[in-house]
């Protein structure tokens, strides 16, 4: 696969994607996305996109495949969720930069790994523990009171948690078949 063929698929998903609140811009008040708003989806959509064409270009077993996009797509979705609304309060409480700390483990993990399958099962169960540690060090740091909302956040945390051992299950069939071999 070329280079050009690589971009181009993310680009066109890309835009599809972003024509969706663009087009629900014109017909609801409710959807507002400023220039900003379309610039970071734009990127993060298509890098996320970018970065499984080239794992999935360089083979693999469906399972690793899968699990490759399982952890992008559970990147992908924590920053998302963080920028749009935040998990802790809202997406301006400061205890959310804690989850840039477990998106480092995943990616310094990962180049670490190799991107090796047997690997990759450690690097995320480690990102799954860094996850499920946020909110117990932000209640340790920022000592809010025990409310509802401390528990929601626990239950929209330990959604991410699952997450990660999703793709870390996924990333142990993958090497069981593979014997572990590099794959990207």
């Amino acid at each position: 696969m070329t280079l050009a063929r690589s971009i181009l698929r993310p680009a066109l998903v890309t835009a599809l994607l972003l024509l969706v609140p663009l087009v629900g811009m014109q017909f609801s008040q409710e959807v507002v996305w400023t220039l900003s708003d379309f610039v970071i989806a734009g990127l993060l959509l298509f890098s996320t996109g970018f970065a499984y064409e080239l794992i999935a270009h360089k083979g693999g077993n469906l399972a690793y495949r899968a699990a490759s996009a399982a952890t992008l797509l559970t990147g992908l979705l924590l920053i998302w969720v963080n920028l749009a609304v935040g998990i802790i309060g809202s997406e301006d409480n400061p205890a959310n930069l804690l989850y840039g700390g477990v998106l480092i483990v995943a990616i310094l993990g990962t180049i670490f790994a190799g991107l090796r399958a047997r690997n990759m099962v450690r690097v995320l169960l480690t990102t799954a523990l860094a996850q499920f540690l946020v909110p117990i060090v932000a209640l340790l740091i920022w000592k809010p009171e025990f409310t509802a909302g401390v528990v929601k956040v626990f239950g929209a945390n330990m959604l991410f948690v699952v997450l990660w051992l999703g793709a870390a299950w996924l990333f142990h069939r993958a090497s069981l078949t593979d014997s572990g071999r590099r794959l990207a």
